[in-house]
Protein backbone atom coordinates (compact mmCIF):
# COMPACT_ATOMS: atom_id res chain seq x y z
CA UNK A 1 0.00 0.00 0.00
CA UNK A 2 2.76 1.92 0.83
CA UNK A 3 4.52 2.23 -2.21
CA UNK A 4 1.44 2.67 -3.83
CA UNK A 5 0.43 6.27 -2.42
CA UNK A 6 4.79 6.67 -2.80
CA UNK A 7 4.29 5.26 -6.80
CA UNK A 8 1.26 8.13 -6.95
CA UNK A 9 3.12 10.86 -5.58
CA UNK A 10 5.77 10.30 -7.64
CA UNK A 11 3.63 10.52 -10.38
CA UNK A 12 1.60 13.55 -9.43
CA UNK A 13 4.87 15.25 -8.97
CA UNK A 14 6.57 14.82 -12.46
CA UNK A 15 2.67 15.73 -13.56
CA UNK A 16 3.27 19.21 -12.11
CA UNK A 17 6.35 19.62 -13.30
CA UNK A 18 5.42 19.04 -16.94
CA UNK A 19 4.68 22.77 -18.63
CA UNK A 20 1.33 23.85 -18.86
CA UNK A 21 -0.43 23.02 -22.72
CA UNK A 22 0.45 25.73 -24.97
CA UNK A 23 -3.00 27.46 -26.41
CA UNK A 24 -3.54 28.76 -29.89
CA UNK A 25 -3.03 32.76 -30.10
CA UNK A 26 -6.24 34.63 -30.15
CA UNK A 27 -6.40 37.54 -32.10
CA UNK A 28 -9.82 38.95 -31.62
CA UNK A 29 -9.07 38.26 -27.68
CA UNK A 30 -5.70 40.09 -28.29
CA UNK A 31 -7.99 43.14 -29.71
CA UNK A 32 -10.15 43.39 -26.67
CA UNK A 33 -7.16 42.93 -24.04
CA UNK A 34 -5.01 46.05 -26.08
CA UNK A 35 -7.77 48.54 -24.95
CA UNK A 36 -5.12 49.65 -22.45
CA UNK A 37 -1.90 49.72 -24.69
CA UNK A 38 -4.26 52.33 -27.20
CA UNK A 39 -3.29 55.25 -25.07
CA UNK A 40 -0.04 54.77 -26.16
CA UNK A 41 0.75 52.32 -28.99
CA UNK A 42 -2.62 53.83 -31.03
CA UNK A 43 -5.89 52.10 -31.86
CA UNK A 44 -4.68 50.86 -34.73
CA UNK A 45 -0.73 49.68 -33.06
CA UNK A 46 0.47 53.12 -35.24
CA UNK A 47 2.16 55.56 -32.26
CA UNK A 48 1.39 58.69 -32.23
CA UNK A 49 4.04 59.26 -29.62
CA UNK A 50 7.90 59.55 -29.99
CA UNK A 51 8.53 57.37 -27.26
CA UNK A 52 6.47 54.11 -27.49
CA UNK A 53 7.15 51.77 -30.77
CA UNK A 54 4.55 50.63 -33.36
CA UNK A 55 3.48 47.58 -32.68
CA UNK A 56 1.32 46.96 -35.99
CA UNK A 57 2.76 44.39 -38.08
CA UNK A 58 5.83 43.12 -35.41
CA UNK A 59 6.39 39.43 -35.75
CA UNK A 60 3.99 37.66 -33.00
CA UNK A 61 6.86 35.78 -31.48
CA UNK A 62 9.10 38.77 -31.16
CA UNK A 63 6.23 40.59 -29.19
CA UNK A 64 5.92 37.68 -27.06
CA UNK A 65 9.64 37.94 -25.96
CA UNK A 66 9.69 41.63 -25.59
CA UNK A 67 6.14 41.35 -23.39
CA UNK A 68 7.41 38.49 -21.45
CA UNK A 69 10.57 40.37 -20.61
CA UNK A 70 8.75 43.62 -19.37
CA UNK A 71 6.70 41.23 -16.90
CA UNK A 72 9.86 38.89 -15.80
CA UNK A 73 11.69 42.10 -15.19
CA UNK A 74 14.38 41.33 -17.86
CA UNK A 75 13.79 44.43 -19.85
CA UNK A 76 13.08 47.54 -18.18
CA UNK A 77 10.66 51.07 -18.38
CA UNK A 78 8.74 52.28 -15.85
CA UNK A 79 5.36 52.17 -17.75
CA UNK A 80 5.59 48.92 -19.71
CA UNK A 81 6.76 47.13 -16.61
CA UNK A 82 3.87 48.15 -14.57
CA UNK A 83 1.65 47.20 -17.99
CA UNK A 84 3.07 43.86 -18.46
CA UNK A 85 3.27 42.55 -14.73
CA UNK A 86 -0.39 41.18 -14.65
CA UNK A 87 -0.52 39.72 -17.69
CA UNK A 88 -0.49 36.18 -18.27
CA UNK A 89 1.22 33.73 -20.75
CA UNK A 90 -2.59 33.80 -23.02
CA UNK A 91 -3.04 37.26 -22.30
CA UNK A 92 1.09 37.42 -23.74
CA UNK A 93 -0.46 35.10 -26.79
CA UNK A 94 -3.76 37.01 -27.76
CA UNK A 95 -1.85 40.25 -27.50
CA UNK A 96 1.26 39.54 -30.05
CA UNK A 97 -1.42 37.55 -32.05
CA UNK A 98 -3.48 41.13 -32.20
CA UNK A 99 -0.73 43.03 -33.14
CA UNK A 100 0.91 41.18 -35.80
CA UNK A 101 -2.02 40.43 -37.38
CA UNK A 102 -2.28 44.52 -38.32
CA UNK A 103 -1.82 45.24 -41.86
CA UNK A 104 0.59 48.13 -42.68
CA UNK A 105 1.15 49.83 -45.87
CA UNK A 106 3.72 51.49 -47.12
CA UNK A 107 2.75 54.40 -49.45
CA UNK A 108 5.70 55.77 -51.90
CA UNK A 109 6.11 59.78 -51.66
CA UNK A 110 6.12 61.42 -54.91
Amino acid sequence: MRSGCLAAAAIAAAAAALPAPVVAQDAAAGSRKAVACQACHGLDGLSRLPDAPHLAGQPAPYLERALRAYRDGERRNEVMSIAARTLSEQDIRDLAAHYASIQISIKAVP
